[in-house]
């Protein structure tokens, strides 16, 4: 089958079929992970995995075929690319992207690969419930030892950790990454340091209790649809993890997790996951179906999970107008308190062993700590048998505390267990382009903080869709920021941020 035999039409209509069916088997592959996530009888899980495997192989075999690579080609020619669409053209070039490195692994490696994950996401779950890393080790080193190949046969950037980052964040290096956390640690921990000298600690007693979890649920689901989450469009369930399935435009569903004696971990959990589904609820239509469907990084994507939770849901705007309601929901329990020490007491600044618990403050020194680690283990070597003894020595230099168990230390993240190694500093990422977009925010809705505390979230949400949610992967996360904020990324929006709230708060 030649060009001239093919008119462009007929290529980049079998290019779109194979394309979206590649999308289509991505959704059935969602609902599976959903699926083992959140109470998928145990004793099916190996049998799920080898489906899903099965089923991941076929979508690989797919996307690497020679017919693909025939119509990539076909249509990224100088001739042919400049003339199709904006939305045809970046999907050829995402398209060739992900063919060239995933044409280098073996199709029965990448089977192998994705069934070693599901089983390991689902064993994690009960050897973490155990504090169990020995039983986990050898998952793990499996998970490493894949990746270390993968490397290998798609070739090393900059240095083998590069390769994986290019995953999650397409362009980010190590280099960029150092200089970015060297310059958030050069100003937040001195005002971790400062802070914790001072007396002036907020009250968080009145978080203390049981907070009953059906009405946990209640509120949650309350929060969610003032966020503007269509619950014609989702849903929101139980897992031992919070995450959020983007499936398609119509179904981006979240998880949270319920603790009786943690008021505050669902409602923020809840808030994180519907930032990520207002991302994935409101990208164009016409990229619907496409594998453009989806946002343009882990970066980005989390830029709007910790927008929401932190800038907007632990902000002092948000609780002037929802805590009378929250109160409504707990009668009894936050009789005595006001909206201001509520406000101040769900932004208390200590260090803890829980990533997913930790303030703004040191949640980023929890990133690096990860990140650390991740870059020991593909450019150094660590073993996985050792991780447990660096991780609590990086935990007392970076926070000055150690992890009584696994539970709460090596094993309390789910990421390594499903192979996502190069994932963790996205969150750190999105923190800074959250800053920066919301800096943009704040002048181009002056009233913003006013809206807010009238609890009208929706010209946030409405503004947020148009600069970033609508163009699905159209942009590239460098043309986004730019786009938003007529700048590159930079970490002095998220440091002068920070200062600000947490100088106020602790009156510095």
């Amino acid at each position: 089958m030649t060009e001239s035999k093919t008119p462009v039409t007929e290529t980049l209509k079998r290019f779109r079929e194979l394309t979206g069916l590649i999308k289509q088997y991505g959704e059935i592959l969602g609902v599976a992970y959903w699926d083992m996530r959140t109470g998928a009888p145990r004793k099916g899980i190996p049998l799920r995995s080898e489906a899903v495997g099965a089923l991941s192989a076929e979508s690989f075999r797919i996307s690497t075929s020679d017919e693909m690579g025939e119509l990539i080609d076909r249509l990224s020619s100088s001739a042919t690319l400049p003339t199709l669409s904006r939305i045809d053209r970046r999907l050829v070039e995402e398209s060739k992207k992900d063919y060239d490195r995933n044409r280098k692994l073996p199709p029965e490696l990448y089977r192998e690969y994705v069934v070693l994950t599901s089983q390991a996401e689902s064993a994690w779950e009960e050897l973490k419930e155990n504090n169990d890393f020995p039983g986990f080790v050898p998952y793990l080193e499996k998970i490493i030892d894949f990746n270390r190949r993968f490397i290998e046969l798609w070739g090393a950037k900059a240095t083998p950790y590069d390769t994986l980052l290019d995953l999650y964040e397409p362009g980010l290096t190590t280099t960029e990454l150092d200089r970015l956390f060297g310059e958030l640690r050069g100003r937040l921990v001195p005002l971790v340091i400062a802070i914790a000298k001072d007396g002036n600690r907020p009250d968080t007693s009145f978080l203390e209790g049981t907070y009953d979890k059906e009405t946990q649920k209640a509120f949650s689901k309350f929060i969610l649809k003032e966020m503007g989450y269509d619950f014609e469009a989702g849903r929101l369930d139980e897992s031992v993890h919070p995450f959020m399935t983007g499936l398609n435009l119509g179904d981006a569903r979240i998880t949270t997790r319920y603790l009786p004696h943690d008021l505050t971990s669902a409602l923020f959990g809840t808030i994180h996951e519907g930032g990520h589904a207002l991302y994935e609820q409101n990208i164009d239509p016409e990229l619907a179906g496409t594998l453009l469907c989806s946002g343009t990084s882990m970066g980005i994507h989390e830029s709007q999970s910790r927008l929401w939770e932190n800038m907007v849901g632990r902000g002092r705007a948000f609780w002037q107008h929802y805590f009378p309601e929250l109160k409504k929901h707990f009668p009894g329990k936050l009789d005595n308190v006001s909206a201001e020490a509520f406000y101040r007491g769900v932004n208390l600044v200590e260090p803890g062993f829980i990533r997913i618990d930790a303030d703004e403050l040191t949640y980023n020194l929890h990133i690096m700590i990860r990140y650390e680690i991740e870059k020991m283990l593909f450019n150094e070597g660590l073993s996985a048998r050792d991780l447990p003894e660096v991780w609590n020595a990086k935990y007392m230099e970076a926070l000055s505390i150690e992890p009584p168990n696994d539970s709460v230390g090596v094993l309390q993240d789910t990421h390594w267990s499903g192979g996502a190694f190069g994932y963790f500093p996205s969150y750190s990422l999105g923190n800074m382009y959250g800053a920066q977009i919301m800096d943009v925010a704040n002048r181009k809705l002056p009233a913003l903080d006013d809206q807010i505390a009238a609890g009208q979230l929706h010209p946030l949400k409405e503004w947020l869709t148009e600069q970033v949610y609508r163009h699905g992967k159209l942009l590239q996360p460098a043309e986004i920021i730019q786009s938003v904020s007529g700048q590159e990324l930079k970490s002095s929006y998220l440091c002068d941020y920070l200062e600000t709230k947490y100088k106020d708060i602790y009156h510095l």
